[in-house]
């Protein structure tokens, strides 16, 4: 047993817990039997942990899903969902109106009503307006980008295999001979902006919906965008 020299009462009361520690059983579960001694060490299994524990088999936080321009996903603003509205017009059930300032597109259905969807049109200098109609449709397109865009943007791709990382999206309808195509975006923040090389886009889900509505054949109508100039043939100002 070793010898201890009291220097005081505070040592003799400190010497007489250490050796009723040293008695007792090394794994018993008892509360601490010195808690009136604040300067002595708390045993690791009774430190209060200064986190959560991460339980097994507990999924880790993930972070929001992003659009390929890096901003988080968002939900479409109220006008720019999918919905019936009013629409005045004297062209067919089944024609496609083009509304660019706007940025809708209204898929005609008869008796004064149309479907409308809100779509991202041609940026500053792309704008085109015109009557085409719908030569070809294609799920998950292949995208080619035509010289023009490849002397502009010479970093881009030739060719690029369709998929969910292919800019034309799940879906597109050809414009006649046209470089125009209306179709998805893997980036539906641009929805509602006027963002594009002249294509009309529209989110994944509302360009399937389209397509499953239109023929090869229907007429398409693009208004021209009072906002700025616009050549009125169907190709790029």
């Amino acid at each position: 047993m070793p010898h201890f020299k009291l220097a005081g009462p505070a040592a003799a009361v400190a010497a007489a817990a250490i050796m009723a520690l040293a008695a007792g059983p090394a794994n018993a579960t008892q509360p601490l039997p010195f808690p009136f001694l604040p300067f002595l060490p708390q045993p690791a299994a009774m430190q209060p942990m200064a986190y959560a524990p991460v339980e097994p088999g507990m999924p880790a936080v993930q972070a929001a899903p992003q659009d390929d321009d890096g901003s988080p996903a968002a939900e479409l603003p109220a006008r720019l969902k999918r919905q019936i509205v009013s629409y005045a017009t004297r062209e067919a059930p089944g024609t496609i109106i083009i509304d660019t300032p706007n940025t809708y597109l209204y898929y005609v259905l008869g008796n004064g009503r149309a479907l409308r969807y809100g779509i991202g049109v041609g940026r500053d200098g792309f704008t085109w307006s015109g009557t085409q109609s719908i030569t070809k449709k294609a799920e998950w397109p292949d995208w080619t980008p035509p010289p023009e865009m490849i002397a502009r943007q010479p970093y881009l791709p030739r060719h690029m295999a369709g998929g969910p990382g292919n800019p034309l999206g799940a879906r597109a309808m050809y414009l006649g001979g046209t470089i125009y195509r209306i179709h998805g975006t893997n980036a539906p923040s641009t929805i509602g902006t006027h963002v594009s090389s002249g294509c009309i886009r529209l989110t994944n889900d509302d360009v399937a919906d389209l397509y499953s509505r239109v023929s090869v054949g229907a007429k398409v109508i693009v208004l021209p965008d009072s906002r700025r100039a616009d050549n009125g043939s169907g190709r790029r100002s």
